[in-house]
Order: structure tokens, then C-alpha cells, then sequence
């Protein structure tokens, strides 16, 4: 068998097994796709790509032990060819950008399984990347946004599960007068009218996670 004929070796890393098993029953339709393997976590997902050195790796951002952002990082130093694309819930634009920057060539959206993983796959193996439009949407409308600073994402962390400016104060150490100036600069950053539509955005861009 040529080269041109062998299938394209698939790696799905995803730690829900129905969603692993519907992607499954995709590519068994596909004679030029191959399932090789499958990773239910982040870490798991690394030592599959080293057995079975997948040509194209389909790739969940969020898992219990490693992230996936965290495992494309590791893998992509690793194996610097490897072509991963993203399948994800999420369409933020903060997320897809982290996901883009640590090596995926492709975002996709769950929901859109069962109409383009074909041929995303077949783009990616191809050396091509593809961005969902919803994704590709957000990413055009912040482009030109000022980027919230490391502990300005802290801070609004610390919002989402509830605290108040006093007890993040408390916990980050620093002035309350201090965090009042992120929670306005997180505001006006945001386009937010207050904390809780700040971390209604956050979550929607992928800034920060619960």
C-alpha cells in the first residue's frame, strides 16, 4: 500500500465516552479515516500519541487532570508536527486564541460533529486549519480589546466563585483600594456593567473557567 492510500491515523481524547463513541461511529464510515486510539484525560492523551503517533489528534480543552490546552502544549514539544484540532463546547475567543497559540491548527465545536469532523480532519492532515465562523466571528470582534492582565483574571476568578472585594483582598494579600481598581478596570475592559455581567462575558470568551 502506498502512502497516498494509507488511512489517516485518528488519536480522540475525550473524557465522556458517548461523545467518544459517536465520533467513533463516524469514522467507521470513513475509508480514509482510521480511530488508532482514544484518551479519556490529558495525560492520558500524551502517552497514546507516543504509542501510536496518530497523524491527526482530536482534542477536548476541558478534563479533571490536565487541561488539553495543557496537553497540546506538551505534546506540540514534544512532537512538534503534530496536527491537533480543538473539539471543544466553548466558542471564546480567549479560549480558541490559547488553544491556537499552543498549537492546534483546527477549532471546532461539538455541535457540528456529525457534519464537518470529516473533513476537518482530512484539512488538517492536509496542513490546513479551519476555525468554526462562530469562533472566527469572535475572534474578529476583540481583536482590537486591551487584554486583562494576569491579576486582573485572578481577581475576577475570585468574583465568579462569590467573594467579596475585602475577602479577595484577603486572599491575594493586597489593599482593598487595590482590588477595587481591578474590578473597574475589569469593568471597563470588558464593556461590563457590573461584576456579575463581567463574569457572565469572562465565562462566554473562555477567560476564565468554573
Amino acid at each position: 500500500m502506498s502512502n497516498k492510500s494509507k488511512p489517516i491515523r485518528l488519536l480522540v481524547v475525550d473524557n465522556h465516552p458517548l461523545l467518544r463513541e459517536g465520533i467513533a461511529a463516524i469514522i467507521i464510515d470513513q475509508t480514509d479515516i482510521e480511530l488508532v486510539a482514544e484518551a479519556s484525560s490529558g495525560r492520558e492523551a500524551i502517552e497514546k500519541f507516543r504509542s501510536h503517533r496518530p497523524d491527526v489528534t482530536l482534542m477536548d480543552l476541558q478534563m479533571p487532570d490536565m487541561s488539553g490546552i495543557d496537553a497540546i502544549i506538551s505534546i506540540r514539544h514534544e512532537f512538534p508536527e503534530a496536527r491537533i484540532i480543538v473539539l471543544t463546547t466553548y466558542a471564546g475567543d480567549v479560549l480558541a486564541q490559547r488553544a491556537l497559540k499552543a498549537g492546534a491548527q483546527a477549532y471546532m465545536l461539538k455541535s457540528d460533529v456529525r457534519k464537518d469532523l470529516p473533513d476537518t480532519i482530512r484539512y488538517v492532515h492536509a496542513g490546513k486549519k479551519r476555525i468554526h465562523s462562530e469562533v472566527a466571528a469572535e475572534l474578529a470582534d476583540h481583536v482590537a480589546d486591551d487584554a486583562l492582565t494576569p491579576r486582573e483574571i485572578e481577581v475576577l476568578a475570585l468574583i465568579a466563585l462569590g467573594n467579596s472585594n475585602k475577602l479577595i483582598a484577603d486572599k491575594l494579600s493586597i489593599a482593598d483600594e487595590t482590588v477595587k481598581g481591578h474590578v473597574s478596570s475589569v469593568l471597563s475592559k470588558l464593556g461590563a456593567y457590573d461584576r456579575t455581567h463581567a463574569v457572565t462575558l469572562a465565562l462566554k470568551r473562555g477567560i476564565i473557567q468554573l
